[in-house]
């Protein structure tokens, strides 16, 4: 990238931090490079100076950068091998204690916060009446799409092989063709809320928190900042999901213990 190049680069950047709910300077460039270039692409806008003008004028283009600046890639059930040490981990939570508080952040439209709903639901050694589940997201329309439980069958996306997993998914969604709604006995158990683990902070005490596919988006200076984050969000035993591309920073690997190192499943200690 050339010096005029990188100036109008950084132009976007600073548009996005003032009129964007975003925070630009945490995310690893060639993320956000990738994610504004699409956006360009979508426009037809030629330059980046071109696209800080276009940001600046219009409210649209801005709601529609940041749900593409938002990590949104997600599925029910995501990486099954993961949720199979997940459902052990709450049958001995809920064996034990009286109320477990599942955090997902970023919940992105829900799937991940009511995949654990339904995991609580579906196996008979987890008792559901002990499970709460929180999902949250720095996108309101994110949220306002998990709120309403409704989820479709595209070219890309089969929302019936995503709850395979299940023993009967249709105790869980209501399924109208290709659209599939999450019955009101899963969505008992979950809330969302807007959260931005960047700006916010910590979050009360969590027995289990997911963090998954984030921090790889992340600057390394920035990385630690996270960290401390979900840390402060841990119960004092609690369990913490990464990505399977992710893991603990090496400086703090004395705190965790791998229930399962290769699902990304650890407990704090």
């Amino acid at each position: 990238m050339s010096g005029e190049a990188e100036t109008e680069f950084e132009g976007v950047l600073r548009q996005i931090d003032d009129a964007v709910p975003f925070e630009p300077g945490y995310y690893n460039e060639s993320y956000l490079d990738r994610r504004i270039t699409a956006r360009m692409r979508r426009r037809d806008t030629e330059s980046h100076a071109e696209y800080e003008r276009l940001l600046r004028e219009d409210a649209d283009e801005r709601r529609a950068l940041m749900g593409a600046l938002t990590i949104n890639v997600t599925e029910f059930f995501r990486n099954p091998e993961m949720w199979d040490v997940l459902r052990d981990v709450l049958r001995e939570r809920t064996s034990e204690q009286r109320r477990v508080r599942v955090w997902s952040a970023p919940s992105a439209d829900g799937r991940e916060p009511y995949s654990v709903a339904m995991l609580a639901c579906d196996d008979p050694e987890i008792d559901d009446s002990r499970v709460e589940v929180l999902g949250s997201d720095i996108s309101e329309e994110a949220l306002d799409d998990a709120r309403a439980g409704v989820y479709h069958t595209t070219r890309t996306t089969d929302i019936a092989e995503e709850l395979a997993p299940l023993s009967d998914p249709d105790r869980y969604v209501e399924r109208d063709g290709d659209a599939f709604r999450v019955r009101s006995a899963v969505k008992r158990l979950v809330e969302f809320e807007t959260h931005d683990l960047i700006r916010d902070g910590a979050r009360d005490p969590f027995d289990v928190v997911l963090c998954r596919n984030l921090l790889i988006y992340i600057d390394v200076d920035h990385k630690g900042a996270l960290f401390d984050t979900l840390e402060a969000s841990l119960a004092d035993d609690g369990v913490l999901v990464l990505g399977m591309t992710e893991s603990v920073p090496p400086d703090r690997r004395d705190r965790y213990e791998p229930i399962d190192k290769r699902r990304r499943v650890f407990e704090r200690v």
